[in-house]
């Protein structure tokens, strides 16, 4: 595992919930960033960013940990839980409140 990766994996078991993400929670860069911010904010989860805009090699190294292109990019005690589409359409539907709930976090 590279250093990056391991720094990456780090943050991920280290932190509850940690964004990966465009800015930072208080100045979201782009708007899929600022929703998902938006929504840990409405379910009112203590949360961690990381701004991807600061380290290239983290920029790069989140796509490949997760094999996922895009970001923001949520992680859930350890597990990646998807971007934007994905954490809206689960907060939409309640299932990101169940799945907080189940790991204890609300």
């Amino acid at each position: 595992m590279s250093d990056v990766q391991s720094q990456i994996d780090n943050l991920v078991k280290s932190n509850d919930v940690v964004l990966f993400m465009k800015g930072s929670a208080d100045q979201p860069m782009c708007g899929f960033s600022a929703t998902v911010v938006r929504i840990l904010d409405l379910v009112n989860v203590p949360f961690k960013d990381v701004n991807v805009m600061m380290d290239m090699g983290i920029r790069e190294g989140i796509k490949e940990y997760s094999n996922w292109p895009t970001i923001p990019q949520l992680y859930v005690k350890g597990e990646f839980i998807g971007g934007c589409d994905i954490v809206r359409e689960m907060y939409e539907a309640g299932e990101l409140n169940d799945l907080l709930a189940q790991k204890g976090l609300i």
